[in-house]
């Protein structure tokens, strides 16, 4: 399987390459960087293993939650391609695989379970709680956005662990989730590469879907909110 990934989703940009179950990966921190370096990522992947877009069976990107507007960059993108190669899309959820990168680095067993924390900005945090099972994120409950007061853990576990940017409002979290909470990685962003190992589970589950239907997951209602200066 030869399968293209991206992810925009947060001040991390980045392009993984899957091809029979091998991943190379492009991935620079460039907050504002997002559409000048995908594309060149994109074709510096493919040439590395002497592959034209044509030779894609598949294509995913990591579709929110996170920043607004980088969550639309790769929905375009991926779109874009989707319909000139005629090839299926396997939308990824960004909370999704910052689990699966707190489950590989953090080096943790089959039922312990991870409780992602993304910065939502205007006091509140995107939230979602996965076990892992056979090595992958199984979502407990919802994704949800909410202010950090009000986060819950879901699903029973012997061990929790946190991870994502969200947790540097630990100290505002209910005490219950950080007292249960045994380690924190606030430093992890979602990568493509870790997309890529998703998407490629999803693809075998039949999860991947038209271009036309590859759209960005919000989880807030409110996407035309009135933006403070600076922020996303």
């Amino acid at each position: 399987m030869k399968l293209l990934a991206l992810d925009t989703s947060s001040e991390g940009c980045s392009a993984a390459l899957l091809v029979d179950g091998e991943i190379s990966e492009r991935f620079e921190i460039a907050p504002r960087g997002h559409t000048r370096l995908l594309m060149p990522m994109v074709r510096e992947l493919l040439a590395e293993k002497s592959l034209v877009p044509a030779d894609l069976d598949a294509l995913a990107f990591a579709c929110g939650p996170g920043s607004f507007t980088g969550i639309r960059i790769a929905t375009g993108v991926v779109q874009g391609l989707a319909w000139g190669l005629d090839v299926p899309v396997v939308p990824v959820s960004s909370l999704a695989t910052v689990a699966l990168g707190a489950m590989e680095t953090l080096d943790l067993n089959d039922g312990d379970t991870v409780a992602v924390a993304f910065d939502a900005r205007m006091g509140e945090v995107y939230w979602g709680c996965f076990a892992r099972r056979d090595g992958l994120p199984v979502l407990q409950g919802k994704e949800r956005v909410c202010p950090p007061s009000l986060v819950a853990l879901e699903g029973e576990s012997g061990r929790w662990v946190g991870a994502g940017q969200g947790w540097r409002f630990r100290e505002e979290m209910p005490a219950e989730v950080a007292g249960r909470v045994v380690t924190v990685d606030d430093t992890l962003v979602p990568r493509a590469a870790w997309v890529a190992r998703l998407a490629e589970a999803g693809y075998r589950q039949g999860q991947a879907v038209p271009a036309e239907m590859a759209q960005p997951v919000y989880i807030r209602d409110e996407v035309a909110w009135k933006k403070l200066p600076g922020r996303d």
